[in-house]
């Protein structure tokens, strides 16, 4: 399977980082906006803070416009996502409903070491430059 699928790394990888940077927009979206059946949640400054990481570090993962940066800080994001609402319920993720924030948190950390990728805007404009 690698050697046909790993012709395809660089596809596959800018597309994984838009779906990952788009669903994590449309959670900021909730927070800020009540958008896609969510609630808005301007009342509580970590929640805000939280929705503009979202919305706008998801945006700049998708695009692929300092994709690096923007994934790590929503990979700390997460981090603390999790240890502050999820672990007190339990050790265990699955049971305390933090997987989706612990995946989101090392997706993110993939995404920061890997950078924005070939397909994206940043590699779009080192084009342009040379």
């Amino acid at each position: 399977m690698e050697r046909w699928l790993g012709r395809h790394s660089e596809v596959i990888y800018a597309l994984m980082r838009m779906v990952v940077g788009f669903l994590f927009a449309c959670h900021g979206a909730q927070k800020l906006f009540g958008a896609l059946g969510g609630q808005r949640q301007l009342s509580n400054p970590l929640m805000v803070a939280a929705g503009i990481i979202e919305f706008f570090g998801g945006g700049l993962v998708g695009l692929g416009l300092g994709a690096g940066y923007a994934a790590f800080v929503a990979s700390g994001m997460m981090a603390v996502a999790y240890f502050m609402a999820h672990a007190p319920g339990g050790f265990w993720p699955i049971v305390n409903k933090g997987e989706l924030a612990v995946l989101y948190c090392f997706v993110f950390l993939y995404i920061a070491s890997r950078g924005s990728g070939r397909l994206s805007i940043d590699a779009l404009a080192r084009k342009r430059r040379f």
